[in-house]
């Protein structure tokens, strides 16, 4: 089962994730696409079974993908300060898999009704929504 993890900047989300993921569904295999070298690096140092950068990457990787998951601007264009593109979020937001993602401010998103928590609080629920979905199969 393959689960697609999408990060950019320092890609500290992206390895709350990937490390929330092999601990809860140690089975899946987690693909990490971050949208630079160093959120891919720190995926993959979380545990990552692969890892790749850029665009691409997050266009072919999340086609056959179970899950997706990430912060809410992998389905913005232009969103984590440009680092999204166009495509980028256009193959994120039209992909069959489920999408469970993270508000985030740094996303220039706001996500009415959702309470502030630490962003590890929010890993740890986006993980266990995953599993969940996962579970009810």
């Amino acid at each position: 089962m393959k689960i697609v993890v999408i990060d950019g900047q320092g890609g500290r989300l992206g390895q709350l994730l990937v490390e929330g993921i092999k601990a809860r569904l140690p089975q899946v295999q987690v693909h990490a696409v971050g949208t630079n070298s160093v959120a891919t690096t720190a995926m993959l140092k979380a545990g990552a079974d692969l890892g790749a950068t850029g665009e691409n990457p997050v266009v072919r990787g999340v086609m056959d993908a179970e899950g997706v998951l990430g912060p809410v601007g992998i389905v913005v264009a232009n969103a984590i300060l440009g680092e999204v593109t166009p495509a980028m979020a256009e193959a994120v937001g039209s992909c069959r898999a489920k999408k469970f993602l993270v508000p985030m401010n740094s996303c220039g998103v706001i996500v009415a009704g959702v309470e502030e928590r630490t962003l590890s609080s929010y890993a740890a629920q986006a993980v266990e929504a995953l599993a969940a979905e996962l579970e009810n199969r």
